[in-house]
């Protein structure tokens, strides 16, 4: 069927929109948890390719939280939130805003783009998750555009030799290297040179890990965020804030 639609809201910094339709009849397809999908799990990827009209392709979660840079930002001014889940499920042209599906037909993505020299499949496929797509969806409907809650720092990858220097086995975290007056970290207590563990009881390994966990929080949410700082553990409670350092929910006018 091809029926009227209203956009109710989009949001450029994920490329996702909101669009109202009237009809009867209509299934919504069940959320999954992508937070809880892991890497090798199956999954399919149902869209229209070439115009092949609801075609069905099988493939596995090749990585997760994956930064392509590709969302254009230059308009809305919001850093793009890009915290991908990669898989090798055939996408092609006309896949985008098709459903990434896990073994019990639940929703735990939605195509957007692939990796590709010609435009064409070549193995790599990419999927913006659930959690976030949910978060947009409810915040375009409620306040017409997206509450963006944010830590207040800048940061960097941490290198091997960097952890090595802080006591670390591996290379985990997120290395501090600002943290402005009046921000929500500084607040906290949380300053330059501190690496960020986790955000809540989830850990943060890289700036898309951080984007994404930063994509479920409204301003003015608190939560507990976990560092490391002389080689201890630390953990502080943070009131998120806005872009603009405050904290206030900005509603539809």
């Amino acid at each position: 069927r091809v029926l009227p639609a209203k956009l109710v809201g989009n949001d450029p910094a994920t490329d996702l929109a909101v669009i109202k339709i009237d009809a009867s009849g209509l299934v919504p397809i069940p959320f999954g948890n992508s937070d809880s999908a892991r890497v090798g799990q199956p999954v399919l990827a149902i869209g229209n390719p070439f115009n092949l009209t609801s075609t069905v392709t099988a493939g596995i979660i090749s990585a997760k939280a994956r930064n392509m840079g590709i969302i254009d930002n230059t308009r809305s001014g919001d850093t793009p939130l890009e915290a991908f889940i990669q898989t090798d499920a055939a996408v092609n042209p006309g896949n985008s805003g098709g459903a990434l599906v896990d073994g019990n037909a639940q929703l735990i993505g939605i195509v957007t783009a692939i990796a590709s020299p010609d435009g064409n499949y070549t193995g790599y496929s990419f999927a913006i998750p659930a959690s976030i797509a949910r978060k947009v969806s409810q915040d375009l409907k409620e306040y017409g555009h997206v509450q963006r809650a944010y830590l207040g720092v800048n940061v960097a990858e941490l290198t091997s030799d960097q952890a090595r220097r802080m006591g670390l086995s591996e290379v985990r975290g997120v290395l501090i290297t600002r943290a402005p007056m009046g921000g929500a970290a500084a607040k906290g207590g949380m300053r330059e040179g501190d690496l960020l563990m986790a955000i809540g009881k989830n850990p943060v390994n890289s700036y898309a890990e951080m984007m994404e966990e930063l994509g479920r929080y409204n301003p003015g949410d608190r939560v507990v965020v976990t560092y490391l700082r002389d080689k201890q553990l630390q953990t502080t409670t943070l009131t998120l804030q806005n872009a603009k350092g405050t904290t206030e929910i900005i509603r539809n006018r």
